[in-house]
């Protein structure tokens, strides 16, 4: 029996959040914005035939997920934030790959914003 991997994908768009990020003593005391774009795979196919939540990854619950991790959570760096993020993304989540972009609006000075972008997947998905 041949595995099909598929390349569907779900995205949540600019998800904005307040959270404690950064290393300056500043920062370690006042909120600031953080914004998640992110893409999941995801079979879509099974869902697209039902027309039934059950059937697909609910996109509502990732970010209620994140949104609560996110607002409790202190990090300095975008990036640890990133990488616990997509962890619990890949960990909870029917999802075995992810495109995660984590934004700080404002950050520096002269630019919209400043992050970084990372890809993740759980270990094995799409070896051939």
């Amino acid at each position: 029996m041949s595995t099909t991997v598929t390349f569907d994908r779900v995205f949540i768009e600019a998800l904005e959040i307040e959270t404690i990020i950064g290393i300056f003593d500043w920062e370690r005391t006042q909120k600031q914005i953080v914004s998640l774009d992110l893409e999941m795979n995801a079979d879509i196919t099974r869902a697209s035939l039902t027309d039934h939540i059950d059937d697909t990854l609910n996109y509502k619950e990732v970010a209620k997920r994140l949104i609560g991790f996110i607002e409790q959570s202190e990090f300095q760096l975008v990036e640890t934030l990133a990488q616990r993020c997509a962890d619990i993304i890949l960990n909870e989540f029917p999802v075995q790959w992810l495109s995660l972009r984590v934004s700080k609006p404002g950050a520096v000075r002269g630019s919209r914003a400043v992050g970084v972008m990372i890809e993740r997947s759980r270990s094995g998905w799409g070896a051939k």
